[in-house]
């Protein structure tokens, strides 16, 4: 039987092989020194770079690139379906005033996309916050940083201007480049859809505070792996401002920080729900993994595991005292709401710790069906920094000497645990070797299954 649409057919066929063609075919490249960059680290190239993205943003699939040099600027403003390719041996350079940065504070980063469509940023080099031109005076302890708020500009003391921003986006990937020195937070995903941040490297001074390594706000379906993060602050920080955040999925990292390696929170007004943390190594830091809600976001079906974890004590005006997993909810202040944590899942842990684990719930924000399946802690001690204390903060109760234990708990109903090991190596950690510290009043269903403790054989 002959077609009667043989015309139809020839067009269909015509616009399958066009689309493919299409999908396939490179992106067009536009580079920076065309538009008179110089690359020099000396002369600002804002403008060149500027005027590179917004010839890319009319073209289809289309690269910004940058060759070998120093390119110093002030913000530059990301548009849809541009990616900057950062290449080997080139970096991007923020600048140090404030001039060179936009009026709102909350517009300032180094590169910034709002409202944007499949973009990105890749190509092997590095975007420089240039965090050592912020620091007031180094303090091995802590540095004490620059803030703009003595302009007027902003208040409190954290006025410093983030490294790379994307805010109300969709289709963001941020691959093999390398984001170094930021003044304040460092990547700072807004509100955005399907994020995929991949082979990244994140140094942040060590002892700079708030220089958060990736900080997820508000934002849902967002995959994070192999990425290296070295940093003062935070390493990988959900948090929810204005809306929920579902689907996050983090993997095969390597994390070291003076705060949390992973800490959703402690902006939490809204829920967490979906999350996983797997394969992720976690040294030298101060915190773990923690879950600090305080502002009335519940938090659900969260799962950890195989992961290691090696947590000590810093000095103490740092956030956190050696825990290695951290599980609270209390209010913020007298005007905030409590939050509830349910559905968590430790699995194939292994941790050597200053400090015990910290589960504290409260009154009106019970933890719940927590699970701890797997887990192999040693407790030892290292460092010549005090124990016996138990840290609530933010807000709460702040700092509260208590003895140590290796599993302290309050307001919880519904914990299982199975198959852990806990054990003590040497003598001062003998002076606080409490398995267990609850009070029977506020802990309720707890279960254990092959739970063993000992004193460690050297």
């Amino acid at each position: 039987m002959t077609n009667p649409y043989p015309e139809i057919i020839i067009i269909l066929l015509f616009l399958l092989v066009s689309t493919q063609s299409t999908r396939h075919k490179s992106p067009q490249t536009i580079s920076v020194t065309d538009f008179g960059a110089t690359g020099d680290g000396i002369r600002y190239d804002t403008t060149a770079i500027q005027s590179a993205i917004d010839a890319c943003s009319g073209i289809e699939r289309c690269r910004v690139v940058f060759p070998p040099g120093t390119y110093l600027t002030a913000t530059v403003r990301l548009k849809s379906g541009v990616v900057l390719e950062v290449g080997v041996g080139a970096t991007i350079l923020g600048g140090m005033r404030m001039e060179d940065y936009p009026r709102e504070q909350s517009e300032w980063y180094v590169v910034l996309a709002e409202n944007a469509t499949d973009v990105g940023i890749t190509g092997g080099g590095a975007i420089d916050g240039q965090s050592w031109g912020f620091v007031e005076r180094f303090d091995e302890k802590k540095n004490v940083m620059v803030s703009w708020n003595r302009t007027g500009a902003c208040s409190g003391d954290e006025c410093r201007p983030r490294l790379v921003g994307f805010i109300g986006c969709k289709n963001v990937v941020v691959s093999n480049v390398f984001l170094t020195k930021p003044a304040y937070w460092c990547l700072h995903i807004v509100r955005c859809e399907n994020i995929s941040i991949h082979d990244v490297q994140i140094y942040g001074d060590f002892n700079t505070p708030n220089n958060d390594g990736i900080d997820i706000e508000d934002s849902n379906n967002t995959i994070i792996t192999r990425c290296h993060i070295d940093t003062g602050d935070d390493a990988i920080c959900p948090k929810t401002y204005t809306g929920p955040l579902y689907n996050l999925t983090a993997t095969d990292c390597w994390i070291r920080t003076k705060s949390s390696a992973i800490k959703l929170g402690s902006a939490s007004w809204f829920d967490f729900k979906g999350l996983v943390f797997d394969n992720i190594t976690i040294v030298d830091s101060h915190r773990g993994l923690g879950l600090q809600i305080r502002d009335g976001g519940n938090v659900s079906d969260v799962t950890f595991s195989n992961i290691n974890i090696n947590t000590r004590y810093y000095d103490p005006s740092w956030w956190g005292r050696a825990e290695p997993i951290y599980v609270t909810t209390c209010p913020r202040d007298s005007s905030s709401k409590e939050g509830s944590i349910s559905n968590i899942n430790f699995v194939n842990i292994t941790v050597i710790s200053e400090n015990g684990i910290f589960l504290s719930g409260s009154e009106g924000g019970e933890l719940s069906n927590l699970r701890f399946i797997n887990m192999n802690v040693t407790y030892k001690r290292w460092t010549k920094y005090d124990g016996g204390l138990v840290d609530y903060r933010p807000g709460c109760q702040g700092l509260v000497h208590h003895s140590s234990a290796g599993l302290f708990m309050e307001h919880i109903n519904g914990l299982e645990v199975e198959n852990v090991n806990m054990r003590w190596s040497g003598a001062r950690s003998r002076r606080w070797n409490i398995p267990l510290d609850f009070r029977s009043a506020t802990v309720n269903n707890i279960s254990m299954l092959n739970f063993h403790t000992s004193l460690l054989k050297q």
